[in-house]
Parts: structure tokens; sequence; C-alpha cells
């Protein structure tokens, strides 16, 4: 059946950090690649990166969690 675009539903990203998707550096480069779809300019993308990496692995996961958790589900 063909539908309309504009019934298509939002899908969330899903990522299972137990496996390699859950690594800080894979973690980092999809803040980036987000960052840049949701058109947030340089610097913002490089704030939130950098307050990933201030501290250790969780972190990292709260800081991506808070800023990107209405677009990703994460699974432990």
């Amino acid at each position: 059946m063909i539908k309309s675009i504009h019934e298509k539903k939002e899908k969330l990203l899903e990522i299972d950090l137990t496996g390699p998707e859950g690594n800080a550096h894979i973690l980092i480069g999809y803040a980036r690649s987000l960052g840049k779809q949701l058109k947030w300019s340089k610097r913002a993308i490089d704030i939130v990166v950098s307050m990933m990496m201030s501290g250790d692995y969780e972190n990292l996961l709260e800081v991506f969690d808070h800023h990107f958790g209405d677009f990703v589900i994460l699974y432990r």
C-alpha cells in the first residue's frame, strides 16, 4: 500500500551500549552527527562534545542523554 509522506512516523535512534555503538568515540560521533542534523552551530556541537569528554563514561552518557534523549534511546 502506498501512503502519504505525512503519515510517516518519526523513529527514534536506538543504541545498544553493550555493543560496539556503546564505545565513547562512537557516541561522540553520534553527538556530532545529530548536532549537525539539528542545525546546531559548530561551537554548540563542540561545547556538548567537550562536556561529554569532561568526565567518566557515566558523565558522557548523562550529557548525551540530556541533549539527545528526545531522539535517541540508549540501552544498557
